[in-house]
């Protein structure tokens, strides 16, 4: 299991509120490590493979990805139990992730010790953001900050169900009840994910990640748990991303 009691800053920009350009850059650092993130969602229809807790984890997980893969779309909730003192970064981000491919959602960011809530609409190749204090969306280009676009981590290829089939050394854990009226059987697999597959959802992250994947007996994947190094030239942190609603079909639209 990863330690959570580790934590360390992910971003590092801007300490206060600047011009409109100097808040865009800073919401747009922040969105690489959420757009994940951020990230990042699922639900579809019947697993071929898997078979509950009581098959090989291989099979879980190459069920857990296609039945992430072929949803219509999920919700999903990335967080962090708290950013340090004097770091500006996310602390929680949540929305509807689609295989439009769409994302519409809000991330709360910290900022000189203030969180902002900011909406965010990736659609059409665009990503667009509410910066603090402003109205109104802007379209800004998240390769320049080394970010990926968010409606991107429902790829396939490079979006979080991606890691799955990259984790290596992994171990089971014990299954228990949980869910809505714990309904479901969840299980726990822990193991390590490579760094270059990381950056496919969060292009800084550098060496091997700690994860631990919770999957329910259908074979849908309800959270992921990262622990590594994310950005450069900081600590080890981790961040949890819970994926729920399995089947959520959603019409996003540019704002």
């Amino acid at each position: 299991m990863p330690d959570r009691s580790r934590r360390a800053s992910m971003w590092k920009g801007d300490s206060v509120l600047t011009p409109s350009r100097g808040r865009a850059r800073t919401v747009a650092t922040v969105l690489a490590g959420v757009l994940t993130a951020l990230s990042l969602t699922a639900c579809g229809g019947d697993s071929d493979g898997g078979g509950g807790s009581d098959a090989a984890p291989e099979d879980v997980f190459a069920a857990a990805k296609t039945n992430l893969d072929e949803t219509s779309g999920v919700n999903l909730t990335l967080s962090t139990d708290k950013l340090p003192d004097g770091v500006t970064g996310v602390e929680k981000a949540e929305g509807v992730g689609t295989h439009a491919p769409a994302f519409e959602g809000s991330i709360t960011v910290v900022l000189s010790g203030q969180a902002f809530e900011v909406p965010v609409v990736a659609v059409d190749d665009k990503v667009y953001v509410q910066l603090p204090l402003t109205t109104g969306y802007q379209d800004i280009d998240p390769a320049e900050y080394g970010a990926p676009d968010p409606a991107q981590l429902m790829s396939t290829d490079a979006g979080f169900s991606a890691l799955l089939p990259a984790t290596t050394d992994v171990e089971k854990g014990e299954s228990v009840r949980g869910g809505a009226d714990n309904k479901e059987v969840l299980t726990e697999y822990s193991g390590s994910v490579p760094g270059d597959v990381v950056k496919n959802v969060i292009p800084t992250a550098s060496g091997d990640f700690d994860v631990t994947y919770t999957i329910t007996d259908d074979d849908e994947l309800r959270s992921a748990e990262l622990t590594g190094v994310f950005y450069k030239d900081s600590d080890p942190m981790t961040y949890v991303v819970t994926f729920e609603d399995y089947g959520t079909e959603k019409d996003i639209t540019a704002p």
